[in-house]
Protein backbone atom coordinates (compact mmCIF):
# COMPACT_ATOMS: atom_id res chain seq x y z
CA UNK A 1 0.00 0.00 0.00
CA UNK A 2 2.84 2.47 0.59
CA UNK A 3 4.07 1.52 -3.17
CA UNK A 4 0.49 2.81 -4.75
CA UNK A 5 -0.14 5.83 -2.43
CA UNK A 6 3.57 6.74 -3.47
CA UNK A 7 2.66 6.34 -6.77
CA UNK A 8 -0.27 7.75 -7.07
CA UNK A 9 0.90 10.92 -5.41
CA UNK A 10 3.65 11.32 -7.61
CA UNK A 11 2.26 10.92 -10.79
CA UNK A 12 -1.23 12.15 -10.56
CA UNK A 13 -0.18 15.26 -8.84
CA UNK A 14 2.68 15.62 -11.35
CA UNK A 15 0.37 15.43 -14.31
CA UNK A 16 -2.38 17.75 -12.89
CA UNK A 17 0.04 20.66 -12.00
CA UNK A 18 1.84 20.29 -15.17
CA UNK A 19 -1.25 20.51 -17.23
CA UNK A 20 -2.45 23.35 -15.91
CA UNK A 21 0.56 25.38 -15.69
CA UNK A 22 0.85 24.26 -19.23
CA UNK A 23 -2.57 25.82 -20.45
CA UNK A 24 -3.02 28.55 -18.15
CA UNK A 25 -1.09 30.48 -15.56
CA UNK A 26 -1.92 29.91 -12.21
CA UNK A 27 -4.31 32.31 -10.72
CA UNK A 28 -3.93 31.57 -6.79
CA UNK A 29 -1.16 30.32 -5.01
CA UNK A 30 -0.75 26.43 -4.63
CA UNK A 31 -2.60 24.63 -1.78
CA UNK A 32 -0.52 24.41 1.55
CA UNK A 33 0.00 20.63 2.15
CA UNK A 34 -1.39 21.38 5.49
CA UNK A 35 -4.44 22.12 3.71
CA UNK A 36 -4.98 19.28 1.30
CA UNK A 37 -8.05 17.05 1.53
CA UNK A 38 -7.08 13.58 2.52
CA UNK A 39 -5.47 11.54 0.71
CA UNK A 40 -8.22 9.09 -1.40
CA UNK A 41 -8.01 5.10 -0.61
CA UNK A 42 -5.58 2.98 -2.82
CA UNK A 43 -7.14 0.05 -4.25
CA UNK A 44 -5.48 -3.30 -6.07
CA UNK A 45 -7.15 -6.00 -7.11
CA UNK A 46 -7.14 -9.75 -8.16
CA UNK A 47 -7.32 -11.30 -11.82
CA UNK A 48 -10.68 -13.47 -11.74
CA UNK A 49 -10.38 -14.56 -15.58
CA UNK A 50 -8.10 -13.45 -18.41
CA UNK A 51 -9.42 -13.65 -21.97
CA UNK A 52 -8.01 -13.12 -25.36
CA UNK A 53 -7.81 -9.50 -26.94
CA UNK A 54 -6.56 -8.75 -30.10
CA UNK A 55 -2.84 -7.81 -30.31
CA UNK A 56 -3.39 -4.90 -33.11
CA UNK A 57 -6.56 -3.00 -31.20
CA UNK A 58 -5.30 0.16 -29.99
CA UNK A 59 -8.29 0.07 -27.64
CA UNK A 60 -10.17 3.09 -27.20
CA UNK A 61 -13.32 2.57 -25.67
CA UNK A 62 -14.92 -0.38 -23.98
CA UNK A 63 -18.35 -1.44 -23.20
CA UNK A 64 -20.24 -4.86 -22.03
CA UNK A 65 -23.98 -4.74 -22.47
CA UNK A 66 -26.73 -7.01 -22.57
CA UNK A 67 -24.09 -9.88 -22.22
CA UNK A 68 -22.06 -8.33 -25.92
CA UNK A 69 -18.69 -6.41 -26.28
CA UNK A 70 -18.10 -3.65 -27.90
CA UNK A 71 -14.72 -1.91 -28.56
CA UNK A 72 -13.55 1.18 -30.56
CA UNK A 73 -10.31 1.23 -31.46
CA UNK A 74 -8.11 3.78 -32.83
CA UNK A 75 -4.97 4.84 -35.03
CA UNK A 76 -5.84 4.41 -38.72
CA UNK A 77 -7.54 2.68 -40.14
CA UNK A 78 -9.66 3.14 -36.44
CA UNK A 79 -12.57 1.12 -36.00
CA UNK A 80 -16.29 0.00 -34.50
CA UNK A 81 -16.61 -3.51 -33.70
CA UNK A 82 -18.23 -6.34 -31.50
CA UNK A 83 -16.01 -8.89 -30.35
CA UNK A 84 -17.03 -12.22 -28.39
CA UNK A 85 -15.85 -12.16 -24.74
CA UNK A 86 -14.90 -15.34 -23.99
CA UNK A 87 -12.58 -15.62 -27.43
CA UNK A 88 -11.94 -12.38 -28.72
CA UNK A 89 -13.27 -13.52 -31.76
CA UNK A 90 -14.44 -10.23 -33.94
CA UNK A 91 -18.11 -11.28 -34.49
CA UNK A 92 -18.77 -7.56 -36.68
CA UNK A 93 -16.46 -4.65 -37.63
CA UNK A 94 -16.60 -1.17 -39.28
CA UNK A 95 -13.57 1.28 -40.38
CA UNK A 96 -13.82 4.45 -40.13
CA UNK A 97 -12.68 7.18 -43.04
CA UNK A 98 -9.13 7.40 -43.15
CA UNK A 99 -8.59 10.86 -41.91
CA UNK A 100 -10.36 9.61 -38.23
CA UNK A 101 -8.83 8.73 -35.67
CA UNK A 102 -11.10 6.69 -33.27
CA UNK A 103 -11.89 7.04 -29.63
CA UNK A 104 -14.43 6.89 -26.94
CA UNK A 105 -17.42 4.78 -27.01
CA UNK A 106 -20.82 4.01 -24.92
CA UNK A 107 -24.42 3.02 -25.39
CA UNK A 108 -27.65 4.10 -24.92
CA UNK A 109 -31.08 2.17 -25.35
CA UNK A 110 -29.66 0.29 -28.19
CA UNK A 111 -27.65 3.17 -30.00
CA UNK A 112 -23.77 3.43 -29.81
CA UNK A 113 -22.01 6.27 -29.19
CA UNK A 114 -18.56 6.81 -30.79
CA UNK A 115 -15.97 9.98 -31.06
CA UNK A 116 -12.97 10.89 -32.98
CA UNK A 117 -9.97 12.53 -31.80
CA UNK A 118 -9.23 15.87 -33.04
CA UNK A 119 -12.13 15.61 -35.78
CA UNK A 120 -14.72 17.17 -33.34
CA UNK A 121 -17.06 14.59 -35.11
CA UNK A 122 -19.01 11.28 -33.52
CA UNK A 123 -21.14 8.55 -35.07
CA UNK A 124 -23.92 6.67 -33.92
CA UNK A 125 -24.70 3.25 -34.59
CA UNK A 126 -27.08 0.46 -34.42
CA UNK A 127 -25.47 -1.75 -32.13
CA UNK A 128 -27.18 -4.81 -33.89
CA UNK A 129 -25.40 -3.67 -37.24
CA UNK A 130 -22.31 -1.95 -37.59
CA UNK A 131 -22.15 -1.37 -41.19
CA UNK A 132 -23.16 1.93 -41.41
CA UNK A 133 -23.87 5.26 -38.70
CA UNK A 134 -27.22 5.83 -38.29
CA UNK A 135 -25.93 9.73 -37.41
CA UNK A 136 -23.64 11.61 -36.56
CA UNK A 137 -23.08 14.81 -34.16
CA UNK A 138 -20.41 17.19 -33.58
CA UNK A 139 -18.77 18.73 -29.80
CA UNK A 140 -16.21 20.78 -29.51
CA UNK A 141 -12.42 20.39 -28.97
CA UNK A 142 -11.07 16.89 -28.70
CA UNK A 143 -12.61 13.36 -27.67
CA UNK A 144 -11.03 11.15 -25.73
CA UNK A 145 -13.51 9.15 -23.59
CA UNK A 146 -17.03 8.81 -23.57
CA UNK A 147 -19.59 7.17 -21.09
CA UNK A 148 -23.18 7.65 -20.09
CA UNK A 149 -25.47 7.76 -17.09
CA UNK A 150 -28.46 6.25 -19.01
CA UNK A 151 -29.60 10.03 -19.11
CA UNK A 152 -26.38 12.02 -20.81
CA UNK A 153 -23.32 11.09 -22.57
CA UNK A 154 -20.07 12.04 -20.23
CA UNK A 155 -17.03 13.03 -22.02
CA UNK A 156 -13.64 13.53 -21.40
CA UNK A 157 -10.74 15.62 -24.06
CA UNK A 158 -7.93 15.00 -22.34
CA UNK A 159 -8.04 18.40 -19.70
CA UNK A 160 -9.25 18.17 -15.94
CA UNK A 161 -12.58 18.66 -17.55
CA UNK A 162 -15.70 16.31 -17.91
CA UNK A 163 -18.42 17.88 -20.28
CA UNK A 164 -22.04 15.88 -19.86
CA UNK A 165 -23.94 16.45 -22.91
CA UNK A 166 -27.77 15.96 -23.92
CA UNK A 167 -27.48 12.54 -26.14
CA UNK A 168 -30.46 14.09 -28.56
CA UNK A 169 -29.43 17.06 -29.16
CA UNK A 170 -25.57 16.98 -27.84
CA UNK A 171 -25.53 20.00 -26.11
CA UNK A 172 -23.01 20.41 -23.09
CA UNK A 173 -25.55 20.57 -19.96
CA UNK A 174 -22.91 21.01 -17.35
CA UNK A 175 -19.70 20.10 -17.10
CA UNK A 176 -16.92 19.20 -13.79
CA UNK A 177 -13.60 19.39 -13.09
CA UNK A 178 -11.57 16.80 -11.64
CA UNK A 179 -9.30 17.34 -8.92
CA UNK A 180 -6.94 15.03 -7.02
CA UNK A 181 -6.63 16.50 -3.48
CA UNK A 182 -7.97 19.86 -4.76
CA UNK A 183 -4.85 19.98 -8.14
CA UNK A 184 -6.33 19.38 -11.33
CA UNK A 185 -6.10 15.96 -12.38
CA UNK A 186 -5.39 15.90 -16.75
CA UNK A 187 -5.00 13.42 -19.28
CA UNK A 188 -8.51 11.48 -18.37
CA UNK A 189 -8.97 9.36 -21.14
CA UNK A 190 -11.36 6.31 -21.42
CA UNK A 191 -14.62 6.28 -18.93
CA UNK A 192 -16.97 3.95 -17.48
CA UNK A 193 -19.81 4.72 -15.01
CA UNK A 194 -20.29 2.38 -12.38
CA UNK A 195 -22.41 2.23 -9.68
CA UNK A 196 -22.91 5.81 -9.70
CA UNK A 197 -18.87 6.86 -10.44
CA UNK A 198 -16.91 7.83 -13.04
CA UNK A 199 -14.00 5.42 -13.35
CA UNK A 200 -11.13 6.85 -15.84
CA UNK A 201 -8.16 5.81 -17.26
CA UNK A 202 -5.06 8.31 -16.98
CA UNK A 203 -3.17 8.05 -19.86
CA UNK A 204 0.25 7.49 -19.41
CA UNK A 205 -0.34 5.72 -16.11
CA UNK A 206 -1.31 2.20 -14.83
CA UNK A 207 -3.96 4.11 -12.80
CA UNK A 208 -7.93 4.19 -12.70
CA UNK A 209 -9.24 6.72 -10.85
CA UNK A 210 -12.80 6.64 -9.23
CA UNK A 211 -14.59 10.45 -9.46
CA UNK A 212 -17.57 11.62 -7.91
CA UNK A 213 -19.60 12.79 -11.01
CA UNK A 214 -21.53 16.08 -9.21
CA UNK A 215 -17.98 17.33 -7.33
CA UNK A 216 -15.54 16.02 -9.75
CA UNK A 217 -13.30 14.83 -6.73
CA UNK A 218 -11.40 12.03 -7.02
CA UNK A 219 -12.20 9.68 -4.06
CA UNK A 220 -10.65 6.50 -4.86
CA UNK A 221 -7.89 5.15 -6.95
CA UNK A 222 -7.91 1.92 -8.44
CA UNK A 223 -3.26 0.40 -8.79
CA UNK A 224 -3.17 -1.56 -11.80
CA UNK A 225 0.56 -1.56 -12.09
CA UNK A 226 1.05 -5.35 -12.27
CA UNK A 227 -2.25 -6.08 -14.29
CA UNK A 228 -0.14 -6.27 -17.46
CA UNK A 229 3.25 -5.43 -17.01
CA UNK A 230 4.81 -2.95 -18.86
CA UNK A 231 8.55 -5.32 -19.74
CA UNK A 232 5.55 -7.89 -21.01
CA UNK A 233 4.38 -5.51 -23.70
CA UNK A 234 5.60 -5.05 -27.32
CA UNK A 235 5.58 -1.28 -27.05
CA UNK A 236 5.35 0.22 -23.80
CA UNK A 237 5.60 3.79 -24.33
CA UNK A 238 1.86 3.07 -26.43
CA UNK A 239 0.85 0.09 -25.48
CA UNK A 240 -0.76 1.76 -21.94
CA UNK A 241 -3.48 0.89 -19.91
CA UNK A 242 -7.21 1.70 -21.49
CA UNK A 243 -10.40 0.29 -21.83
CA UNK A 244 -12.99 -0.33 -18.96
CA UNK A 245 -15.96 -2.59 -19.53
CA UNK A 246 -18.68 -2.47 -16.67
CA UNK A 247 -20.92 -5.67 -16.64
CA UNK A 248 -23.56 -4.25 -15.02
CA UNK A 249 -26.19 -7.69 -14.56
CA UNK A 250 -22.69 -9.34 -13.37
CA UNK A 251 -20.86 -6.87 -11.48
CA UNK A 252 -17.66 -7.70 -12.89
CA UNK A 253 -15.51 -5.20 -14.15
CA UNK A 254 -13.15 -5.98 -17.15
CA UNK A 255 -9.98 -3.92 -17.86
CA UNK A 256 -7.45 -3.97 -20.93
CA UNK A 257 -5.24 -2.07 -23.07
CA UNK A 258 -4.00 -0.36 -26.62
CA UNK A 259 -2.90 -3.61 -28.47
CA UNK A 260 -2.35 -5.77 -25.50
CA UNK A 261 -3.31 -9.50 -26.55
CA UNK A 262 -5.38 -10.10 -22.94
CA UNK A 263 -8.71 -8.46 -21.76
CA UNK A 264 -8.67 -9.15 -17.76
CA UNK A 265 -11.68 -9.88 -15.37
CA UNK A 266 -10.80 -8.04 -11.91
CA UNK A 267 -12.17 -8.17 -8.69
CA UNK A 268 -11.49 -5.15 -6.27
CA UNK A 269 -9.62 -5.50 -2.98
CA UNK A 270 -11.56 -2.90 -0.41
CA UNK A 271 -9.85 -0.03 -0.61
CA UNK A 272 -7.56 0.81 2.51
CA UNK A 273 -6.93 4.52 3.39
CA UNK A 274 -3.45 6.19 1.60
CA UNK A 275 -0.97 7.65 3.49
CA UNK A 276 -1.47 11.26 4.23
Amino acid sequence: MVRSAFLVSALILAAGCASAAAQTPPTSPPVAPSALPPHPPVEVFEVVNVFPHDPEAFTQGLIYVDGRMFESTGRYPSTVREVRLEDGEILARTTLDLSLFGEGLTEIEGRLYSLTWQGGQGFIWDRDDLTDPIGTFRYEGEGWGLTDNDDQLILSDGTPVIRFLDPETFEVTRQVTVTFRGQPVSRLNELEWVNGQILANIWLQDLIVRIDPETGDVVGVIDLTDVFPAAQRARPRDDVLNGIAWDEDGQRLFVTGKDWPHLFEIRLVPAEPAAP
